[in-house]
């Protein structure tokens, strides 16, 4: 994985997704923020990197960006993870840098001898590293990783982490494989199990005997937008661990833009719609309903905050904080979401509705599904047909649509106000399938 951001990229990609390719290059650029210039140099580089990543498809398949999503139904979700970080903004002397390094650490080497191998092996056209620079590069690869320090003293000895996939078997590599897969396509987060499933996939290619290899599992993913938003993940999480504070360009779905260009002439500079902030982050929630991830925490002028993740922008860490004042501020942020269904804030309201039994069918999967997701609430009254359940939650906007998923087996009693709204919304559905002739 690459060092440096890639937050155009990321919005491009997630219109891209959005509208089916619908916009035209201007409606993107205006979108993004961005000169059309600019929007023809980010397709160009988008390609060039498709191209490198399926060299295997046939070549009417690789003229047309927006057919990244069509190429096999199944495979459509391989695209929006593993492309995705394979297109962060690798320099030209990194990509080649980093190889070298990758290729000479099948034996274990001093941070010297990799330098005079990359020093030996770099383009003419490329500057030469230094040894700081070499040092900085096995820093990184040791954090990620993808190399390991040997044990024993100075000058310390590097060598490749492929431990893991070298000392199992085939049928091993292959159990480890349907693992990995069936993981990272059903929990979260999953950008990391892909990228994992994708080097053993590799393994397995190179030690395959003379079974050939058959993927057992086909998935279909639709939030999309969900694993674009994981790039933002370990950044954040590592903000929270290390208490540090953290800078971004924000824009609300509400906003028309969701990328302001870093503008370097003032000549060029134009305004974006999006706000600076400044934030302590506490917490990272992820809704499974929506696919949407959220980001908690507070800043100096108004407390707690809330951010959709997809909003978020060239974000950097800010200095550190005490341990004390962090958790503060987390017990601050607790107190109000206790009573949260996912992250409302909002003045707190009880809720009592009746759910019904489904008539002969054993087990009860409507009590089932109750129990397993009704969080803190309880059923405060069984009858033979039916029960009641209760629940304290702050406002009622996050828990209507798990109560409207249950249909006709719920019935909201309490408060007058979400029954009346549910009723409303019923009767509205109610009116798109009414027939449009008489005699239907």
């Amino acid at each position: 994985m690459a060092k440096e951001s890639f937050d155009k990229e990321i919005q491009f990609l997630r219109m891209l997704v959005l509208t089916s390719g619908a916009y035209s290059r201007q409606q993107f650029a205006e979108r993004l923020g961005i000169s059309v210039h600019t929007y023809d140099k980010t397709i160009r580089r988008l390609k060039d990197i498709l191209q490198a990543v399926y060299q295997q498809l046939p070549q009417e398949q690789g003229k047309e960006f927006a057919e990244t999503l069509r190429f096999n139904y199944y495979e459509s979700a391989d695209p929006m993870l593993l492309f995705l970080y394979r297109a962060k903004s690798l320099k030209d002397s990194e990509t080649y840098r980093l190889t070298l390094l990758l290729a000479a650490m099948q034996e274990a080497r001093t941070a010297m001898e990799l330098l005079d191998a990359c020093c030996g092996q770099m383009p003419a056209d490329l500057p030469l590293p230094d040894e700081k620079t070499i040092r900085s590069d096995l820093k990184y690869l040791e954090e990620v990783g993808v190399i390991r320090r040997e044990p024993g003293g100075r000058p310390y000895r590097y060598r490749i982490h492929n431990d893991l996939t070298n000392e199992l078997t085939y049928e091993e590599l292959v159990d480890l494989y349907d693992f990995v897969d069936v993981m990272s396509n059903t929990q979260v987060p999953s950008v990391q199990g892909y990228l994992l499933r994708d080097t053993i996939k590799k393994a397995v290619k190179q030690a395959e005997n003379e079974t050939a290899f058959v993927e057992p599992f086909l998935y279909k993913y639709h939030y999309h937008s969900r694993i674009l938003d994981e790039a933002h993940l370990n950044t954040l999480l590592h903000a929270i661990r290390q208490r540090r504070l953290v800078r971004f360009l924000y824009f609300s779905p509400k906003s028309r833009k969701s990328y302001g260009s870093q503008n370097t002439n003032p000549l060029f500079e134009r305004e974006t719609e999006g706000k600076q902030e400044l934030v302590l982050p506490i917490k990272v929630v992820y809704d499974h309903q929506y696919g949407r991830w959220y980001l908690l925490g507070t800043n100096a002028r108004h407390g707690v905050k809330k951010y959709r993740m997809e909003g978020l922008t060239q974000i950097e860490e800010g200095e550190a904080v005490s341990e004390d004042l962090f958790n503060a501020k987390r017990q601050q942020l607790e107190d109000q979401i206790r009573h949260s269904w996912l992250i409302d804030t909002g003045r707190s309201v009880t809720v009592r509705a009746r759910f019904y039994n489904p008539e002969g069918v054993q087990p009860n999967f409507v009590r089932e599904r109750v129990l397993s997701q009704g969080q803190w609430g309880r059923i405060a009254v069984e009858e033979e047909d039916s029960f009641v359940y209760e629940i304290t939650v702050n406002g009622t906007t996050e828990i209507k649509p798990w109560l409207r998923s249950f249909g006709s087996s719920c019935e909201v009693l309490e408060p007058a106000a979400l029954r009346r709204e549910l009723m409303e919304e019923w009767k509205e559905i109610q009116d798109y399938y009414e027939s449009v002739r008489e005699d239907f």
